[in-house]
């Protein structure tokens, strides 16, 4: 499935929260896609656990 058909779909899924349950539906669709998200880029290997803990500057410490 193409990247646009799966950002149509969620659009459409965001836009139905919106509009039937309100603002809260709305956030609460959005947060849940998201975590849907991160965890099917987790289970594809795709993205690493360790991404999330690693300090940005890759565990340098001192002056540059």
């Amino acid at each position: 499935m193409s990247m646009a058909v799966v950002g149509l779909i969620a659009g459409m899924a965001l836009g139905f929260a919106g509009y039937f349950g309100g603002f809260g539906a709305f956030l609460l669709v959005a947060a849940l896609g998201a975590i849907g998200w991160v965890a099917g880029r987790f289970l594809d290997g795709d993205l690493d656990a360790g991404e999330f803990f690693r300090s940005r500057d890759g565990g340098r410490r001192g002056p540059r």
